[in-house]
């Protein structure tokens, strides 16, 4: 993989986007997220809303924005459960409309991200385990109607030590305890989930497939 490779991060200032970021050293990367940054080829645009740059050449897409809302399901609003479609699902479709062309044109491929939750049933998540499971829906049905042109793909994470979880891994003992309920012991780094990102955006002869990266939640018991 060369240089020739133009690869847009939405989100890629902070946590999972960032460690992408940092390991495409072989790609000229694109990043376009609400924080300031003095990353070069960055662009300061809510992706729900703003206008995003156009970009001739594109290669590669990876949404990256996401959500934790986790409440009670009696607790949990109409407007709790729009808002976290809005950000999942609702954005990378307004993103993945604006690039299908170059992508199309350059043989592009697209990484999601989905969570554990939306195939392993956990208290607490159902407004994001619906918008992220109607993301899944959404890659598989983009791979077959994209397909041989474009390759769609989505990685499933579990908890991740990433700024946006901060609140669940605030203390030692959160930290343990997440840790523990996991088969391998330990929680996720960002850099765990950028390489199967980076693996779904380089392999010509991967789509339609959900990558579990999570420490062995959704298939293994111990």
């Amino acid at each position: 993989m060369g240089m020739e490779n133009k690869t847009l991060i939405i989100g890629g200032t902070k946590g999972i986007g960032k460690a992408i970021t940092e390991q495409l050293s072989n790609h000229e990367c694109y990043i376009v997220s609400r924080s300031e940054s003095s990353l070069p080829n960055h662009f300061m645009v809510d992706a729900l809303t703003g206008d995003l740059p156009d970009i001739d050449g594109l290669t590669g897409l990876v949404y990256c924005p996401g959500s934790i809302n986790l409440k009670p399901f009696h607790r949990l609003t109409q407007e709790d459960f729009i808002n976290d479609y809005q950000k999942n699902v609702l954005g990378a479709v307004r993103v993945l409309q604006f690039y299908f062309r170059t992508l199309k044109k350059n043989n592009g491929s697209v990484v999601l991200f989905g969570t554990v939750a939306s195939q392993q049933g956990m208290p607490f998540h159902a407004s994001i385990a619906a918008a992220k499971g109607g993301l899944e829906a959404l890659a598989r049905s983009l791979a077959a109607e994209w397909a041989p042109n474009i390759r769609v793909n989505i990685v499933n994470p579990s908890l991740t030590d990433t700024p946006l979880a901060e609140a669940l891994l605030s203390t030692e003992q959160k930290r343990e305890n997440a840790a523990m309920r996991h088969p391998l012991k330990k929680i996720g780094s960002p850099a765990d989930i950028a390489k199967a990102a980076i693996f779904c955006l380089e392999n010509d002869w991967v789509t339609g497939q959900t990558i579990g990266v999570d420490g062995g939640m959704s298939a293994v018991r111990v």
